[in-house]
């Protein structure tokens, strides 16, 4: 870096004015820093306003609570659509035996839903005016964020003035972008889901002329003939007409209503089968897997993409804050000077910065072992890599005894063994409630002897409670609680014990033929199940102590930050999907007995009306939702299609279909996309290896960092010469 650079001057565009005095405009450039560096840790844009007003009003924008506040306004105006008319609040969705929900009078859920509203006019509003009038005019998300809000805010007028009786309210499909906006993987995970779909549509294609070129075989071969009585059954079961034959072998991609599509024709002539095996073959094995391939590949691709931009975000928020702190300093005659960072000059903006202690105290040490000697660029970047570190969590000091006994003692109830002897007891007391399953199988709760099962409990969780109070003498209450695992016995024990003494305050010492009559709410029967639940799940304390099953369940748990994106995807398409039904087929699904709607089918072996899935309706949004679920699993779900199309008509087949190709083929591919990274990196021995120094869970970005390409020097510069709110002065 050439010695005659200057550093970055604290100047706004937008004030037009230089900050007076050196102190205001030494403490603008440490918030300026401060601001820099949260924008690089949370992979933010930089390109806002720079003076003291808007910085002040930025950090307290990303503040935690602001940001938890506008977290539950989103929530709060989502599960609106629970209360509001048609109301969920039934015991059951079933048509047969639900009651009149309770609605909601008009006004109350409008009033809610205007409090909500007005919270985001106040977002969009303090969003546009950080980044300023001309990035405001170039951001696609804010310019939709205020069309959804004026949409929204017309629709919420037309619906009172209608005393909301109006028949579709456009603004709860607009709900979900609000979670959108709001997060930034979202937008990430969708532009790479758009960026995809080409691909997507290319397999798609051959999908489609794969399923249509075997429905025209399939109407050529089971066609009526004059003495095959096979092709005659299977065509008026599965292929009366080409709408009929093309949802058929549709469903059988999916091997839903496999053997039931093949069992006419086969019935007859073995030969049969082989049309709907080479079928399955091209269609489920090989087209839908190679779907998958193509998915995985591509997203994958996209995805590195997007996760350059976030590292690029992250180099350019720290590159700005060196900028910003960057002066001529170096030892007392020494030439030429050094430019950089002095370490007493970044102290003050490192205990401002919004930062985890144990991060902070990392970058601290690192700074001050550069004994006040400026940090270069690369230098203070690296800073930053402490972040991704994972945090060690430092155990508390063990109690000191001066007794021999004691400190035997301790030694025995903190040794790792002692932890084996507990998992070895509760392993016993999960097969003596294995034995009682089987023994009492096939007795009533009142023919059971409870007396000899009442006794284990006792015993056991006595020994539960010893267990516990050994390990807090030997590791003393806060080393006790230090470990999730002690945490969640302790809990559980402490829950079983409260349980027994209920238990035995109503129902008295055990004996043989011990049948006391039921107390209260539960009766003894009900405790005792209560309690073995509870010791079931007390038993996956074992999993930490088995390091195959530690290694896949610490994977599962690093996996599930790394999913909030695409569970708001799929929180987005349910809640869409749901509302759309409720417009489409509210009311639809009818109980049975009203002939002069529907057919009476109850007698069909599988159909609808005889399997009794009267509860998959869209009467409601929490109905909607199960509906939804229950088609995206697949199992079955021709049942669903077939009824929809009696009660509704033909055309419903779109809905679901669609339904289909988003939740099922698109997103579980996506997911599996994500999960196979996930396990990759975390199984392959650098990535374990990383792990193993203390990496903490890995973050999407993180993952990803060994393969993406640092920016250049020049990019980030030129970049930074662009910002619209401060100057460069070299």
């Amino acid at each position: 870096m050439a010695a005659e650079e200057q550093p970055l001057l604290g100047r706004d565009r937008g004030s037009g004015q230089v900050h007076s005095g050196a102190a205001a405009d030494q403490e603008l450039c440490i918030d300026q820093a401060v601001v820099f560096i949260e924008d690089a840790i949370k992979y933010r844009s930089i390109y806002h306003r720079m003076d003291a007003g808007s910085l002040w009003l930025y950090r307290w924008y990303y503040s935690n609570v602001c940001q938890r506040v506008l977290g539950f306004i989103i929530f709060l105006i989502l599960v609106l659509a629970f209360v509001e008319v048609p109301s969920s609040f039934t015991k059951t969705a079933d048509v047969r035996y639900r009651s009149q929900p309770w609605q909601p009078p008009c006004g109350l859920t409008e009033t809610i839903e205007a409090f909500c509203l007005l919270v985001f006019l106040i977002d969009l509003s303090v969003k546009g005016y950080l980044v300023g009038q001309a990035q405001l005019q170039q951001n696609l998300w804010l310019l939709a964020y205020f069309m959804v809000l004026v949409v929204s805010v017309v629709d919420w007028i037309v619906s009172l003035s209608l005393a909301c009786e109006e028949p579709l309210r456009v603004r709860r499909l607009l709900r979900p972008f609000f979670l959108l906006q709001n997060s930034s993987m979202m937008k990430k995970t969708l532009k790479c889901i758009r960026w995809s779909l080409p691909e997507m549509a290319s397999v798609g294609l051959l999908l489609a002329i794969h399923l249509c070129l075997f429905t025209i075989i399939g109407m050529l071969l089971f066609t009526i003939g004059e003495k095959d009585e096979a092709q005659d059954q299977e065509r008026l079961a599965y292929f009366r007409n080409l709408p009929e034959a093309l949802t058929s072998l549709l469903v059988l991609l999916t091997t839903s209503n496999n053997p039931d599509v093949m069992i006419p024709a086969y019935t007859q002539n073995r030969a049969f089968a082989l049309f709907f095996i080479v079928f399955t073959l091209i269609g489920s094995l090989f087209l839908m897997n190679l779907l998958t391939a193509i998915i995985y590949n591509q997203f994958r691709g996209y995805l590195m993409k997007s996760l350059q931009t976030s590292l690029f975000r992250r180099r350019l928020g720290a590159r700005a804050a060196y900028e910003v702190l960057a002066s001529r300093a170096g030892p007392a005659g020494t030439t030429p000077e050094l430019v950089g960072v002095n370490p007493e000059t970044f102290l003050p903006v490192l205990q401002k910065t919004q930062l985890n202690k144990t991060h902070k105290q990392a970058i601290m040490q690192k700074v001050q072992s550069y004994e006040g000697r400026p940090m270069l660029t690369d230098e203070f970047q690296k800073l930053f890599d402490e972040v991704d570190k994972g945090v060690a969590k430092e155990r508390p000091p063990k109690p000191r005894y001066q007794s021999p006994f004691l400190q035997t003692a301790q030694f025995i109830f903190s040794h790792h063994y002692f932890d084996y002897l507990g998992n070895l007891v509760a392993l016993g007391n999960l097969l003596s409630i294995c034995v009682f399953l089987v023994l009492d199988s096939d007795l009533l709760p009142g023919e059971r002897d409870d007396f000899v099962l009442g006794i284990l409990d006792y015993i056991f969780i006595l020994y539960y409670l010893l267990e516990l109070l050994f390990k807090v003498f030997a590791l003393g209450l806060l080393g006790y609680l230090s470990y999730h695992s002690n945490v969640f016995d302790g809990l559980l024990t402490i829950i079983l014990l409260v349980s027994e003494i209920c238990t035995l305050a109503v129902y008295r010492l055990p004996h043989s033929g011990w049948k006391p009559e039921q107390y209260g709410p539960l009766s003894l029967w009900d405790m005792t199940r209560l309690m073995n639940t509870l010791i079931v799940f007390r038993f996956l304390r074992i999993i930490p102590n088995i390091k195959p099953m530690a290694e896949v369940a610490n994977t599962i748990l690093g996996l599930i930050p790394n999913l909030r994106a695409f569970g708001g995807i799929l929180v987005v398409a349910y809640y869409v999907f749901a509302m759309i039904g409720i417009s489409l087929f509210r009311g639809v699904i009818v109980p049975p007995g009203n002939s002069s709607l529907v057919p009476n089918n109850s007698a069909v072996c599988g159909s609808f009306e005889q399997l009794g899935y009267w509860p998959n309706n869209f009467d409601d949004f929490a109905a909607a939702l199960i509906t939804l679920w229950n088609v995206m699993v697949v199992n079955n779900w021709q049942v669903i299609l077939e009824a929809y199309k009696r009660y509704a008509g033909p055309w419903s087949m779109v809905y679901f279909v669609l339904w289909w190709l988003v939740s099922s083929v698109i997103w579980i591919n996506l997911f599996l996309a994500l999960l196979l990274e996930n396990f990759l990196h975390r199984w392959d021995p650098q990535g374990h290896k990383q792990l193993l120094v203390g990496t903490k869970q890995m973050s999407v970005e993180l993952m990803f960092r060994d393969i993406l390409e640092e920016p250049k020097e020049e990019e980030l510069m030129e970049k930074l010469h662009k910002h619209p709110h401060l100057h460069l002065c070299r």
